[in-house]
């Protein structure tokens, strides 16, 4: 099985060096309606996947470089989401929207705009 996943590379740190094990499936720009104050105009996107027995690494590799507050990661599998903040990573079961609500909240709390707290479940 396989986890798939979308990182804005603008949200990663300077000189963060991700040597996680990815496969990239696109890298394109998209030109954002209501960018946050502190949040460029235009991303690049990164769509990805990667094994399910790395996901925990690719996770933490993640966590630990990206930018604090305004961004995360969000990624899932058949039966799990993956949501990673700046040294923060939430793992659920698709199905729990407790624990989805939970994530949005530690989101909300650490400046991420209401209207980019949108991820599938």
């Amino acid at each position: 099985m396989a986890v798939t996943g979308t990182l804005i590379c603008e949200s990663l740190a300077p000189n963060a060096d991700l040597t996680a094990e990815l496969t990239i499936h696109r890298l394109y720009r998209s030109a954002v309606e209501s960018p946050a104050p502190g949040q460029p105009a235009v991303w690049t996107l990164l769509d990805f996947t990667c094994p399910e027995a790395a996901i925990t690494a690719v996770a933490e590799q993640l966590a630990a470089h990206l930018l604090p507050g305004l961004w995360y990661v969000d990624a899932h599998s058949e039966a799990w989401k993956y949501v990673v903040f700046a040294g923060r990573v939430f793992v659920f079961a698709r199905t729990d929207t407790a624990a989805s609500l939970a994530a949005v909240a530690y989101g909300r709390s650490v400046g991420v705009p209401e209207s980019q707290l949108d991820w599938p479940l």
